[in-house]
């Protein structure tokens, strides 16, 4: 069993302050690396015990290519809209949701596959998003630090070509991996009354959609943002500025026909 008295690498700053400290409350997203190298039998250990997480039907229907080669991340740079956090990484993981290998196993093995539809996609990335959430758990337990970059599904044909994805193979999720060079920050997160729901759905009336995010909306960062966006709230910087609806229809349709011509046509009758 993992426990902070058995990991032998060093532990980021915020956990070395006290063991003692709920460990899930103070996770942060890290975005600067040192030159300290992640090994190779370090990254194929969580990968391992992160292989371990739950998977529809014990199929493990997911792939990661590992990127740390100069030529090969600089590729990959622009499909991440050259964000710090892609740039300055010694490592790069990007998550798959993979039918290929398990389709190919059928082929050779007399089977009649039929996982060439959107039901079978949403399960290899149902699988595929566990098992990088589980590899994500397990790295920072390690003391390394990560960061998703929410750009996969953004340019996922780039991506697939730098990579040589083939059919059936869809870029999911990307990590960026390494040793804090800083100790990041917490995220706020809105309160548990926001997300939990008892028996039913609880749709909330206007004054508590409003608690819920008031506590975002007194931050300094978040005041920040909406007067540096020349914004009259924080919503708006959402709505406006960074998930704006033209951005959100271009991706989709440039995902969407991606996953088709991948191996995964969408329903088209009724």
């Amino acid at each position: 069993m993992l426990t902070f008295d058995s990991i032998s690498t060093p532990l980021p700053y915020f956990i070395m302050q006290d063991k003692t400290e709920k460990y899930w409350q103070n996770r942060r997203t890290i975005r600067k690396y040192s030159d300290r190298e992640v090994s190779d039998s370090l990254l194929d250990d969580i990968i391992e015990k992160a292989s371990h997480a739950p998977t529809t039907g014990n199929m493990q229907l997911y792939s990661v290519i590992v990127t740390r080669d100069a030529d090969k991340l600089k590729q990959l740079a622009p499909a991440h809209f050259n964000q710090p956090a892609a740039t300055g990484a010694p490592v790069l993981l990007t998550f798959c949701a993979d039918f290929n290998r398990f389709c190919r196993w059928c082929d050779i093995s007399d089977a009649d596959h039929g996982y060439d539809n959107f039901q079978s996609f949403m399960t290899a990335v149902i699988d595929t998003v566990i098992f990088t959430q589980q590899f994500v758990t397990i790295a920072e337990r390690e003391g390394l630090g990560c960061c998703y970059l929410g750009t996969t599904t953004y340019n996922a044909p780039s991506i697939a070509e730098t990579l040589g994805l083939p059919s059936r193979v869809v870029p999911v999720c990307t990590i960026s991996v390494g040793w804090p060079a800083d100790e990041g920050a917490v995220s706020d997160r809105l309160p548990l009354s926001a997300i939990v729901h008892r028996e039913t759905y609880h749709n909330a009336d206007d004054n508590e959609i409003a608690g819920y995010y008031a506590y975002k909306e007194s931050l300094p960062e978040s005041a920040k943002f909406v007067t540096e966006n020349n914004k009259k709230t924080l919503a708006q910087v959402f709505t406006d500025v960074r998930y704006t609806r033209e951005n959100n229809e271009t991706f989709s349709r440039i995902y969407y026909d991606f996953i088709a011509n991948s191996g995964y046509p969408f329903p088209t009758e009724k």
